[in-house]
Parts: C-alpha cells; structure tokens; sequence
C-alpha cells in the first residue's frame, strides 16, 4: 500500500475534529459546516458499505475526542487512578461513540442511490444520536444540533428544536452543510448567482430573530455560585468557610424582594445529611456536629424569611438500619427549617457516581472518580413538586439536562426547571458545553432553566434558550431576579422524540421524491 491511501483515512479523522470546533467555547459552527459538506462527497464515493462504515468511525474518532476533553480533566481531581489515564479515557470512550456516526453513514450510503446522500445521512444521523441518548445508559453530550445556538442573547436557529427537538436539529445541521456542498458544486458550473444565494442561507438562519418570549414572574430568586474548587470541596478542615461563603452569598433580600423568594445552591452545596434517621456516626463529620435538625435551621436563618432553599445534599439508603447506597438529591428546605420535598438524581454519571459491573472492576484496581465504595442509586425520573407560594419547579441535577425529551414531569408541567450541578471537574471547556445543552432544553419544552454550579457557569436561561442572566466560570458572585414565565407546552413538549423520529420520514420520503424526479 503506498502512502497516498493511507493518508486518505487521515481526512476524516481530522474532519471530525474540526467539526466539532462548533461545539462552545470555540463556537465555530462554519468549521462544522465546511467539515460536514467534506464529509458527503467522501462518503458518497465509498466503494463498499464498510469503507463508508470505517469513514464514519474515523470521523467519530476525531469528533468525539476534541469535544469531550474535559474529561481528561475530572480525572486530575481524583487520587483512585493516575492523571494521565483521563487522556486514554477520553480517546477510548470516543472509540465507542464513534460507532454511532458510523452507523449513521453506513445507512446513508446504502440510501444514497434513492433518496439521495444528504437526506439519507440527514434522517441516518438523527437516528444514531438518538440511540446514543438511551444505549447503555446513554451519552447524549454534544448533539450536533448544539452548534446552531446564537449568543447568549440570540438562540439562533436553534429556536425551531421548540418545534422538533435537538435530535432533528442535528438533522438540520446536515441539511445546511449539504446546501453548502450545493453551492460549491454551482460555482463550478459557473451558476454563481444560485451559489452566492444557497451559501448564504445557512448564516442567515443561524441569526434568527427572537419572538414571542414572555416577560418575568412575581417569583424571586438568588442564585448562588460560591467557586468551591473541586479539590477542596471534600475537605471537612474546609466545611465551615464553604458554608459562610453561601451564607453571605444568600442572606440579603433584594430591594425589590418583597414577597416569596427561593435560594438556589448547587450540587454538593452542602455535606451535611439533611434528613434525620441514620446513625450518628454519619453525621459526625458534617459542618453543624451530627445534627440534621440544627443543618436545616442554620440554613433557613442564612436565607430569610419567606425564602425557599434549594440545595444540592446526599441521601442514605437503608436496609434493615444498614447504608447500601446513597442519593444525589436536591432537597428543598423552607423558612422553619422543615423539609418541603427532594428530588433523587435519575441519570446518573457511570464511573463517577456508580462503578458498573463493581464486582469484576474493583479487582483489577478500577474505581469511581469520587473514591469511596459507596454507589449513589437512581431515583424514578422526573418530578414536580407543587410548593405553595413558591410555585411548581421541576428539577434536574448536573448531568441530567443533556438527556433531550427525558427533563420533565409529562404528567405535571412544573412552571420553571432548577439544575443544580458541580461543573468544577470539568475544567474550562466542559461548563460552557453544559450550559449550551440547558439552552436546548428550555427552548424544548419552552420553560425557563436556572443553574446554580459550584464552579461555573451559572445562568438564568428564559423559556426561548436566551441567557438573562450568568456568573462567569471560577467567579464567587450571586444574581438576583424573578423568575422568567414559562411559555405554552411546545409541540415538543407535547410529542417528545417522537417527533425528531417523525422528521426522518418526512426527509427520506422528500429525498425519495427529489431523487424519483430527477432520474426522470
């Protein structure tokens, strides 16, 4: 084999990391274009399925280990396992999601010849992501959609996901690079008005207006970010100052705060068991001396009168008095100290909240990020609880709001989402990926989001994906505001991913159509 073929297989490896250049902070999203409308053509001229199969695979490659590289990160905050083992990590696990574009251009190169190659890897990759968000637990982070969200002020063409979901936003983005591909194929046949034209569509539905976001609530809210660095975070030398720094950061009201307040804390706000009923010897080594009673009452004197605490805790799970596991929860703690519902984190981070398949790893020396032999277990999924005076929150914690479709109570719409999370183990580039993700979710289910993190970013997110308000990463600050409106259940909200399912037979029936047309 000379050395021309073998760099051939060097093009999509390196194509996929510059596709994903569009992912936050970077926010390249014409790299993400320019690298899929290279793409098509490569994959169109595949010989066989399985050389199509092994250019997906390459670009996945690529894609996914530029994009998660903070998680090389999380592993300089642990002692279990070396450092220099996150950088493995990261490329291993992009060996395995790679497998999911590569199904996806499989599929398209076996649809090509009747629906044409764009709509087949348009509806082929919509469909791979989704698998993605539920196969072995599911690892939705960075959907492609993510790259079509404008400013903080400006959503962008993001904004039609209200409509069919982020999974077809991906779609949409194939779409794009595809016109793009189009209007250089023009220019080679010298149409350069028709190329001028189709290449600039995509920049112009990319700064799509907003409209029709409503106004704010009476609701009142402090959130707080009291930058707890990661490595200190579970030092109990340190609880005490943790827990002064979110007291100052919370105990004044608002000038104009006349009325119910909430209090939001992150996840790991405090390292106090909340809930009485374990034995003392759990209590022992939290901030208020093993007393769960004297927790709540502390915090509730911090926030004020007719301010409702939200905050990140643990839970213990008992059987027959014994711990066998534990919650990540959200508990919420009214002005009397008492406790007024909780919410269990469902999705949890396998191997830094669980370790899977404990009883063969742990004896090759595999352990969580978080030491400790005790795995958090999952609760039932989405929840609202209705708290007078406070209004109907619903809730998810951290990791939770990247899974598209899977946020929120059906059953019980709450009128705003809190998403508490511990963003410090993820370095500079992960915070702002994991924001863009809770922009996507808002614009979704047309709800307002607000994050709370220990590290950064914080943020106030309206119910149409714009930020209203945000604290910086590594910042000590909290922001004060009401609460924005929700606006009416959107058309995802209502139907879920089965719409972005429903979009793939729309574009390969139009495909289809196009492609019969054309042979004619």
């Amino acid at each position: 084999m000379t050395i021309l073929p073998r760099l051939r297989w060097l093009a999509p490896l390196l194509l996929g990391a510059l596709a994903a250049t569009g992912f936050q902070p970077w926010g390249l999203w014409p790299l993400t274009l320019l690298a899929l409308a290279l793409l098509i053509p490569l994959i169109a001229a595949a010989p066989r399925a399985r050389d199509a199969a092994w250019i997906g695979w390459l670009f996945g490659v690529g894609h996914f280990t530029l994009g998660n590289t903070w998680i090389a990160t999380a592993f300089t905050f642990q002692a279990q396992m070396p450092a220099w083992l996150g950088h493995i990590a990261v490329v291993l696990l992009a060996f395995y999601l790679a497998v999911y574009p590569a199904l996806a251009m499989t599929a398209a190169w076996a649809l090509r010849r009747r629906t044409g190659m764009v709509p087949a890897l348009a509806a082929s990759w919509v469909v791979a992501e989704w698998l993605r968000s539920w196969v072995f637990t599911g690892f939705p982070w960075n959907p492609l959609g993510v790259v079509t969200l404008g400013p903080f002020d400006r959503p962008g063409l993001a904004r039609i996901a209200a409509w069919c979901g982020t999974y077809a936003l991906s779609g949409v983005v194939i779409l794009l690079a595809g016109l793009w591909l189009w209007a250089w194929q023009r220019a080679r046949e010298r149409r350069f008005a028709t190329a001028i034209l189709a290449a600039l569509v995509p920049p112009a539905l990319m700064l799509l207006p907003i409209a029709g976001i409503p106004g704010d609530s009476t609701l009142a809210y402090t959130l707080v970010q009291p930058d707890l660095n990661q490595n200190d975070i579970n030092n109990a030398r340190l609880f005490e100052s943790q827990f002064r720094t979110l007291a100052r950061l919370s105990g004044r009201v608002p000038a104009d705060g006349a009325g119910p307040r909430i209090v939001l804390w992150p996840e790991g706000g405090v390292p106090d068991y909340l809930r009485p009923g374990y034995d003392q010897t759990w209590y022992q080594q939290t901030t208020f001396g093993g007393d769960p009673a004297l927790a709540r009452e502390r915090m509730s004197e911090v926030v004020g009168q007719q301010s409702l605490l939200m905050t990140g805790a643990s839970d213990l799970s008992l059987t027959r008095r014994q711990v066998t596991g534990a919650y990540n929860v959200i508990t919420l703690i009214d002005p009397l100290g008492t406790i007024r519902g909780g919410y269990a984190k469902a999705h949890l981070v396998p191997y830094g909240e669980y370790l899977p398949m404990r009883a063969w790893l742990t004896p090759l020396g595999l352990s969580r990020l978080v030491g400790g032999d005790l795995d958090f277990i999952a609760g039932p999924g989405p929840r609202t609880i209705p708290v007078p005076n406070w209004g109907n929150p619903g809730f998810q914690i951290c990791y939770e709001i990247v899974f598209s479709g899977h946020v929120v109570d059906r059953a019980h719409r709450p009128d705003y989402i809190v998403n508490p999370s511990n963003d410090g183990w993820f370095g500079p580039i992960g915070p702002p990926q994991h924001l863009a993700q809770a922009r996507l979710r808002a614009i979704e289910e047309g709800l307002p989001v607000l994050r709370s993190t220990t590290t950064g970013i914080s943020a106030v997110i309206d119910a149409g994906g714009g930020v209203r308000q945000s604290i910086p990463y590594l910042a000590t600050a909290r922001i004060d505001g009401r609460v924005p409106r929700a606006l009416a259940p959107t058309l995802f909200a209502r139907g879920g991913n089965a719409l972005p399912l429903a979009w793939c037979i729309v574009v390969l029936v139009t495909g289809l159509v196009a492609t019969r047309r054309k042979a004619r």
